[in-house]
């Protein structure tokens, strides 16, 4: 028997976790982090927050790579995840992925680096693609992104998107 799951999916911090993306997240059960934490701090201060999985990103150097991997493969209820940071996109997969993809046949792939917030529906690989965007304020990105959904048996529902500037890291003073 499964239990639904609420996950918190985020990428690309590049060393911002504010008030903003703890609020968003709050609720969650478990936050995934598709790479480039950005540093150290970062990842520690998400992986205190709540359960974590996550993968490193191209800008994260041996402190973070040392305590999680480039690539992860896991199953959510019954949803079989795979996450990297650079993975490309349905129809642009990453020369590295687009196999994995077939051998693998996850039921969700998640990928960063882009910055670019993407939801689709991959008909080809029958999966689910899902890419947060940027939940930091460094890169090509107009806004600070992240998304949260359920996991419910085979089922992924009530995909919310959280959205902030990002011309600001947000900070409540109390």
């Amino acid at each position: 028997m499964y239990t639904m799951k609420r996950i918190g999916l985020i990428s690309d911090t590049h060393g911002v976790f504010d008030d903003a993306l703890r609020e968003f997240l709050d609720g969650v059960d478990e936050i995934w982090h598709a790479g480039d934490f950005g540093n150290l701090e970062t990842y520690q201060a998400i992986a205190s927050f709540k359960p974590l999985r996550a993968v490193f990103g191209n800008i994260d150097g041996a402190d973070i790579r040392g305590r999680v991997k480039g690539l992860t493969k896991f199953t959510c209820e019954e949803r079989r995840v795979l996450m990297t940071h650079i993975g490309g996109y349905p129809g642009r997969y990453d020369a590295r992925i687009a196999p994995m993809l077939v051998s693998e046949k996850p039921n969700i792939f998640i990928a960063g680096h882009s910055h670019i917030l993407r939801v689709m529906y991959d008909k080809r690989h029958d999966l689910l693609y899902l890419n947060p965007g940027a939940a930091g304020i460094y890169g090509i990105h107009k806004v600070r992104t992240a998304l949260r959904f359920e996991v419910d048996g085979s089922e992924v529902r009530k995909m919310e998107l959280g959205e902030w500037p990002k011309s600001a890291i947000i900070r409540h003073v109390m």
